[in-house]
C-alpha cells in the first residue's frame, strides 16, 4: 500500500485545503484539489507500470526512450470519481475510461447496503485497471464494483486509488477481494465514526464537489 503523505511534500497542502471548512466552500478549489492529488497518485502509480524502450526522433538524431507499454483503463465511481477522474486522466491522458454507479442505500441511520445503478465499462481483459473514487471508507463500495467488473472481465492487475482511506475500509479490501491488486492513498485516516463516516475526514465529496444530493 502506497500512502502520498507519509512523505512531506505539495500534497500537504492540497489534502489540507480538501479538509478545511472554509476553503471547502470554493467549490471550484476543492474539485482543483481532487485533481492534484489524483495528479501525484498516477505519477506514482506510473512508476510501477511496465515500460519499453523505443525510439523517438528528435531534430538532431534517433534516441531510445523508456515509455509506458500500455497505458491502464481508468475507472471511477460516481459522482464524486468526476474530478478525481480528471486527474488521473491528465497524467494518463491516453488512458480508457469506464463509470460505474455504486451508492449507499441506508435501511436505517447506520445500516446501508450498495446498490449499483449505472455501468459504462470498455474492454478490460489483461489490462491494468485503475479504479478511483476519492473516498475508501467501509470499502464495500468498491469491493462491489471490482465483484461486478470482474463477472465481465479480467483485468490483469487491480489498482485501487483514493483521495483518503480508512484502516477499515484497507481491511475489508483485503478480506474480501481475489488476487492481486495494490492500495494506493493520499492518506490514512484514522477510523470510521458508527455512521460510517471518516475521522477526521473531509465531509461529503460528491456534496463538496456539486453541491446537496436531493433526499426523499
Amino acid at each position: 500500500m502506497y500512502i502520498l503523505d507519509k512523505e512531506n511534500s505539495i500534497a500537504n497542502h492540497f489534502l489540507a485545503e480538501l479538509r478545511e471548512v472554509d476553503i471547502q466552500k470554493d467549490r471550484y478549489r476543492f474539485r482543483r484539489n481532487l485533481e492534484r492529488v489524483a495528479e501525484l497518485l498516477a505519477y506514482e502509480i506510473s512508476k510501477s507500470l511496465y515500460f519499453q524502450q523505443k525510439p523517438i526522433q528528435t531534430p538532431l538524431e534517433e534516441t531510445q526512450v523508456a515509455l509506458m507499454h500500455d497505458f491502464p483503463v481508468i475507472v471511477s465511481v460516481l459522482r464524486a470519481g468526476l474530478p478525481f477522474h480528471q486527474g488521473f486522466l491528465n497524467i494518463f491522458d491516453h488512458s480508457d475510461s469506464g463509470f460505474i454507479g455504486a451508492y449507499r442505500k441506508h435501511s436505517d441511520s447506520n445500516n446501508f447496503t450498495i446498490e449499483m445503478g449505472y455501468e459504462a465499462l470498455p474492454p478490460l481483459n489483461d489490462r491494468t485497471l485503475i479504479l478511483a473514487d476519492p473516498m475508501l471508507a467501509t470499502g464495500k463500495s468498491l469491493i462491489t464494483a471490482i465483484e461486478h467488473i470482474t463477472k465481465l472481465a479480467r483485468p490483469e492487475r487491480i489498482i485501487i486509488a483514493a483521495a483518503i482511506g480508512t484502516p477499515e475500509g484497507v481491511k475489508f479490501i483485503s478480506e474480501n477481494i481475489r488476487g492481486e491488486y495494490d492500495i494506493y492513498l493520499g492518506s490514512l485516516d484514522r477510523e470510521l465514526n458508527e455512521k460510517a463516516y471518516i475521522l477526521p475526514g473531509l465531509g461529503d465529496a460528491g456534496d463538496l464537489s456539486f453541491g446537496q444530493k436531493h433526499t426523499q
